[in-house]
């Protein structure tokens, strides 16, 4: 629909021209755009870099301080401690100490598990939760993130380092590599926070996230059958063909060799227990992984029906672990095929730098390994640490998370650890439980130390299949399907990188599916910058407001005018397609106009208020644009240009070529001025 105008001017409106160009009228109550004031070129870089990498102006509250302050003011950004320290209190403590005893319970079996999953020793698992928390608890800003060994984070790096060097053939060269990933995640999550690049971990979309950490609960879940079957012979590659073609495989030599041996049984006598020993799957494995997942899964029920008994989740892996490895060792479950933990070393954390890949063949492999490592956990920590302080109401700092988590993981790997990041299960329980500062993690690692000491040789009896069942028990949560269901609503590109992520981690690998996952987001990205969004606007009836008339179906349109705004910065990478949009626009208008026989269109306006920016690229596509629309008789018009646009138009001179006159604060303001020339058309 149009808009119908008047068929004469106002008496008091003066046409004016701009050389060969359409009259636009003049109105003395008319704002003019305003140019800005020429920048100093230093200025306007050291602005742009600040805004870039300081937008939360850490030095703020160094102003106007005497030096003293200062000082304790920079080792309190440091080390938060010596700030939240101050005022501690006895009430605090207790909300600490239960918070602290409970995530204990769940670390130490969780630890154990999480380190079979990076092929490493089970004491690696109990280290890496005893001196990163210490580490995190001096220098980490969030209150509630629980710091240890992580499911997703220990699979990819088993993963990566089980690429490089075989645990079993080379177990020493394996674990002093891991140490060296360990070393340069580290390294990379300080460096990031460090040069204030913590915006780069942003580039992975939440959609990607998603998908990934779905597909790699999935194939964490589907690694434990090992465990959880009792299978001796298991694959080494972890997506879900081969893994699914080993457990079936297992299956089927089961049965056979069960059937030889009933047969020989019957003939011969054969004792049940060889027929046990001999089959691929271990049915006493079996009940033992069945029976305690399904206790898990049931208190984590109970958990979530009931806030104030959420510490029953929390303790169910604990208890499970006391009550199976008690089993197993009064039955000796163990001699009938059942798989144990077997020793554990006892001790604190012996020193590992003279282990870490300095030079050589491996330290190209360990920065790679590291590199990625590290930004995963990273991610996953700090997405971690921002739900929670969002639920508690406080800021953290996401530079200094990575500085600590950075240094949290350098002296984790010169102390047997491997990479550590903010576990989202523990750190929900600790945040349940009433934690009121980082304390928590020093009780828990407390613990974790008692544990070290003296309680390691009980594990010995402890059965993978427990561990198994705790670590399907740990990443079901991951499985996030509502999210997923909510991304296909809302964005169906965003999907398209969820469900890329997932399928590349569960049918490729964990890599892969990483790959697929940045991959895609970068794609996203340059899509909505290479090819923007565009509008055909009209006026909303008895106002002066004009909005996409795909919006607003009651939005009319001006005979004669074609109102277009950009939604996006106009750059290199876009300027060609904007210019052909809007021209492909026009040429569909005009189609319109001439089959109902209206009056033809004689002003485009492009309403700038969402161009952010324009570089000479983006100028060019403007004054191409121009220079076509004049060949046509059609004038170009420009309404609310930014100060950083408008600033640029006047220095590249295109301002001058357009006309000032035709540069106006609003739609509407252009649309008025348009009303001389189209009254005469009428």
């Amino acid at each position: 629909t149009y808009l119908a105008m008047s068929g004469r001017a106002h008496p008091d409106v003066n046409p004016v021209t701009d050389g060969g160009d359409l009259p636009i009228k003049s109105s003395p109550h008319r704002h003019k755009v305003g140019v800005p004031p020429k920048q100093n070129m230093f200025h306007d870089f050291m602005y742009t870099f600040k805004e870039t990498f300081f937008h939360d102006d850490p030095l703020r509250h160094f102003k106007d301080q005497p030096k003293s302050k200062k000082f304790m003011l920079g080792l309190q950004s440091v080390f938060p401690v010596f700030d939240w320290g101050r005022n501690y209190n006895l009430k605090k403590f207790r909300g600490d100490l239960i918070a602290g005893l409970t995530i204990a319970s769940l670390c130490i079996p969780q630890d154990i598990g999480y380190a079979k999953l990076a092929n490493l020793d089970p004491k690696y698992g109990l280290y890496s939760s005893f001196v990163p928390p210490l580490v995190y608890a001096c220098m980490g800003s969030s209150r509630d993130i629980a710091i240890g060994p992580v499911a997703v984070v220990s699979l990819l790096l088993g993963t990566l380092l089980r690429a490089e060097v075989d645990p079993n053939t080379n177990p020493d060269e394996y674990l002093r590599l891991a140490f060296t990933a360990t070393f340069f995640a580290g390294v990379t999550e300080a460096a990031l926070g460090f040069f204030r690049l913590g915006f780069l971990i942003d580039f992975l979309s939440h959609a990607a996230v998603v998908g990934f950490m779905g597909g790699a609960a999935i194939t964490i879940a589907l690694q434990q059958l090992k465990g959880f079957l009792g299978i001796k012979k298991f694959t080494k590659k972890t997506d879900i063909i081969a893994v699914l073609d080993s457990v079936f495989s297992a299956a089927h030599h089961g049965v056979r060799i069960l059937l030889l041996f009933l047969d020989s049984y019957i003939v011969k006598n054969v004792s049940l227990n060889h027929i046990n020993m001999a089959m691929q799957w271990n049915w006493q494995t079996i009940l033992i992984g069945a029976s305690f997942l399904t206790f898990l899964l049931t208190s984590k029920f109970i958990g979530k029906k009931s806030k104030k008994l959420f510490w029953i989740p929390a303790v169910a892996p604990l208890i499970s672990v006391i009550i199976s490895t008690f089993f197993v060792y009064i039955t000796r479950a163990d001699k009938q095929g059942v798989q144990i933990v077997k020793h554990l070393d006892k001790g604190i954390n012996p020193s590992s730098f003279h282990q870490i890949y300095f030079s050589g063949h491996y330290l190209a492999k360990g920065i790679r390994i590291g590199v990625v490592a590290g930004m995963v956990a990273l991610t996953e920590a700090v997405a971690i640490g921002r739900t929670f302080a969002a639920m508690k109401d406080y800021q953290i700092d996401g530079n200094k998370e990575m500085v600590a988590l950075g240094v949290m993981n350098v002296v984790g790997s010169m102390s047997s650890c491997y990479v550590a990041t903010g576990s989202f299960s523990r750190s929900a329980v600790n945040f349940m439980a009433g934690c009121q500062t980082a304390v928590s993690n020093i009780i828990m690692s407390i613990v974790v130390l008692l544990t070290l000491l003296f309680l390691t040789p009980l594990f010995k009896y402890t059965p993978n299949a427990i561990l198994a069942a705790i670590i399907i028990n740990a990443v079901i949560p991951l499985i996030d399907i509502q999210a997923a269901i909510l991304i296909f609503k809302v964005d169906k590109l965003d999907f398209v990188a969820c469900m890329g992520a997932f399928f590349g981690v569960i049918f490729a690998s964990v890599e892969i599916g990483l790959l697929i996952a940045v991959s895609i987001s970068f794609a996203k990205i340059l899509l909505q910058v290479t090819r923007p969004r565009t509008a055909v606007l009209g006026n909303i009836p008895r106002t002066s407001v004009y909005r996409n008339i795909q919006q607003y179906p009651e939005a009319t349109m001006v005979p004669g005018v074609l109102t277009i705004r950009v939604d996006s910065a106009i750059y290199f990478s876009n300027s060609n397609y904007v210019r052909e949009r809007i021209q492909r626009w026009l040429l569909e208008e005009e189609e319109k106009v001439k089959a109902a026989s209206l009056p033809r269109i004689q002003f485009l306006i492009i309403e700038m208020s969402p161009v952010t920016d324009i570089d000479t690229s983006g100028i060019h596509a403007l004054e191409d644009l121009y220079k076509s629309l004049q060949k046509r008789d059609i004038q170009l018009i420009l309404a609310n240009p930014g100060p950083l646009v408008i600033g640029k138009l006047h220095l590249s001179h295109f301002a001058d070529m357009l006309g000032y006159d035709h540069i106006f604060l609003t739609v509407a303001d252009a649309v008025e001025a348009c009303g001389p020339k189209l009254s005469d058309e009428v």
